[in-house]
């Protein structure tokens, strides 16, 4: 059994696990709970009833947070000579087609996002085994496979805030909405963008109810519950 040290004995005792409270209520609790010696992550954890072991119930999507994450993103591009100069001009980190892939294959994983132009998934296909593991492989349901001429823009919204989500094997949604250092209202701000991404990713082949637990946590912080029905009736002004 997992031992937790003083620290988060204390918050656990502070924070009641019956108590179902408004995403507003949530944020407060969370971000007073952050109190560790580094700017912790808030996150959020959704417990969906989708089987994703039906193609018809995958839920992915991508979502811009308006106040962003926080985190300083390393972007690797892959692109062939007509975007190349599109995403280096854009800020990606890193550049390049075969002499990346090559790199990653040897062990190098410095990097958190992986666009890709279309031309080069020829060249990304065969890093699957890698990149898709930690989901970070290329695809269209993501939008991380862009045409050349569209990378400056989604360069520029994976710096600002663009989070991608997908429901895990356990039908699961693990996600950031920014750090403790963040007002109450950004992190309220991110969390109803997000909310709203989730409910319009809903599959149409869901019928019962699609979310069973919305929980907001920090990075060494207990969960805090959240109220379903509030949350999923989140909508930016």
């Amino acid at each position: 059994m997992a031992r937790h040290g003083k620290r988060y004995t204390a918050l656990r005792s502070a924070v009641d696990r019956n108590t179902i409270h408004s995403p507003a209520e949530a944020v407060a609790v969370v971000k007073k709970g952050a109190t560790a010696k580094f700017d912790e992550t808030i996150e959020i954890h959704l417990n969906t009833s989708v089987d994703p072991r039906h193609a018809d119930q995958q839920v992915r999507g991508v979502v811009t947070l308006p106040h962003g994450t926080g985190r300083d993103v390393r972007i690797l591009v892959f692109a062939g000579p007509d975007g190349q100069g599109n995403a280096t001009e854009a800020g990606a980190d890193y550049v390049g087609g075969d002499d990346l892939a090559n790199k990653i294959q040897g062990g190098w994983l410095d990097f958190d996002v992986v666009l890709a132009t279309p031309d080069m998934m020829r060249v990304v296909g065969r890093l699957g085994r890698v990149l898709g593991p930690r989901g970070m492989m290329p695809s269209p349901k993501a939008g991380t496979i862009v045409q050349a001429d569209d990378l400056g823009r989604v360069i520029q919204e994976t710096r600002l805030g663009r989070v991608e989500f997908r429901v895990d094997k356990t039908s699961n949604i693990h996600a950031p909405l920014g750090k403790s250092s963040f007002s109450e209202e950004k992190l309220m701000g991110n969390l109803t963008a997000f909310m709203e991404a989730i409910i319009a990713a809903k599959p149409a082949a869901v019928k019962a109810s699609y979310l069973r637990k919305v929980t907001l946590t920090s990075t060494m912080g207990p969960g805090v519950k959240v109220d379903i029905a509030a949350a999923s009736a989140l909508t930016q002004d």
